[in-house]
């Protein structure tokens, strides 16, 4: 069977497709956490409707065990640079991030966040996420966040490298 053909509305996002893993480790840190380090795999494809399919998958550097999972959709609104980011996680928080693709830097921020009732505290109230293609054509994400007890700060920073197209 043939690969479908890129829908043409996600075409300002083509430069995030692929396979990345993390090079080197990702660094998390937090007021309320220890820094800590983590791999990631990240899959962004497309079957050919109009949004990106996505899913992050990190791991302790270490002992390779699962940490943090989500996945989910990139949205363009048609004929504009408006993205909308859609995600569940494996901590039962599911979001809706909006915001502009400018060449290659996608910068989203949380419109929606919602949790299950059993949710580990504090909650997240904010996110925010800055996703860039920089000059060696490695891709780096920056996350941010607000509690209900702390307020905006950088979460995690992380670089892949493109493994498959």
């Amino acid at each position: 069977m043939e690969p479908p053909k890129m829908n043409p509305v996600v075409e300002p996002l083509s430069w995030m497709l692929g396979t990345w893993l993390s090079d080197p480790p990702g660094v998390g840190t937090f007021p309320t956490l220890q820094p800590f380090q983590y791999l990631e795999e990240v899959h962004i494809s497309h079957v050919g409707q109009p949004m990106l399919n996505f899913s992050f998958n990190s791991f302790h550097p270490d002992t390779h065990k699962p940490m943090h999972r989500e996945c989910g959709f990139i949205r363009l609104k048609p004929d504009t640079n408006k993205v909308a980011f859609v995600s569940a996680q494996n901590t039962g928080v599911v979001e809706v991030e909006e915001g502009e693709v400018n060449g290659h830097e996608l910068c989203i921020s949380s419109h929606s966040i919602s949790r299950i009732s059993f949710a580990k505290e504090p909650h997240v109230e904010q996110i925010t996420r800055k996703f860039r293609l920089n000059s060696e054509g490695k891709l780096e994400q920056t996350v941010s966040m607000a509690t209900t007890t702390q307020p905006m700060t950088q979460h995690l920073h992380v670089t892949y490298k493109k493994v498959t197209p």
